[in-house]
């Protein structure tokens, strides 16, 4: 399994050089068209997908947290809500470079 896994590895770093090479100067990929907004659609989708799962595990240890120690409930608001705002920062970083990228 070991020696299969390796051999893939080289045959994929050997290929990468064809297949991430460069089109001269002044050439434009025509086919490359669909690809862009495609697989922007497919970021926004994982990033909005994996922001929702990390939301709700933030939510849930928070309200654990909030349940195991009343009095330290506003020291852990304010971690929730700057986790948050940290992981919700991800899928609007996603949308602005998906903005700036798709035209």
């Amino acid at each position: 399994m070991t020696k299969k896994f390796v051999v893939l590895l080289f045959l994929l770093l050997c290929a990468s050089s064809m297949l991430c090479a460069q089109t001269p100067a002044g050439t434009a990929p025509a086919a490359a068209d669909w690809a862009v907004p495609v697989s922007a659609g497919f970021a926004m989708a994982i990033a909005s997908g994996l922001c929702g799962l990390a939301q709700a595990k933030a939510i849930a240890a928070c309200a654990e947290g909030m349940a195991r120690n009343p009095g330290s409930a506003d020291n852990i608001k304010f971690a929730l809500l700057l986790g948050l705002i940290l992981i919700e920062s991800l899928a609007l970083y996603t949308l602005v470079i998906i903005i700036l990228k798709v035209k």
